[in-house]
């Protein structure tokens, strides 16, 4: 979804690329579809359909102060520490998945080296390394 601005789009239409996200974000995705669906279901009637991806368990945003707050605690249990908001990772997020170089219509290289390091034997191993 294009994000809209009050006094025009920033970017031209040349300067527009698309970029793809690798395949273990496609899944997470995936897997969160099937998490709203249970939560639609146990919500029934209270359920308000936003089109978000992360929402509370009745359909609604979250408030960002509890969104970074649960991020906060998500940064901290990894070792990373409690200073992270969510916004850093966009930035970097983009900026590691794009490199600057490509011109394409559609950037993927970044995805393409994301699906290399996250193969889905590799995560499946990693898995069962980590419960045996």
């Amino acid at each position: 979804m294009r994000s809209v601005r009050a006094h025009g789009d920033t970017k031209t239409n040349r300067s527009r690329r698309t970029l793809r996200i690798p395949q273990i974000a496609v899944e997470a995705l995936q897997e969160q579809l099937k998490r709203q669906a249970g939560l639609r279901s146990t919500a029934g009637e209270l359920w308000q359909e936003h089109g978000l991806v992360f929402i509370t368990t009745v359909g609604t945003p979250h408030e960002s102060h509890n969104l970074r707050r649960d991020f906060r605690r998500v940064t901290t249990s990894a070792g990373l520490g409690a200073r992270w908001v969510p916004k850093e990772l966009r930035t970097s997020f983009v900026s590691m998945m794009s490199y600057r170089r490509e011109l394409r219509p559609v950037i993927t290289t970044g995805a393409e080296v994301m699906d290399q390091i996250f193969q889905p034997k590799q995560r499946q191993k990693a898995s069962a390394e980590a419960a045996g």
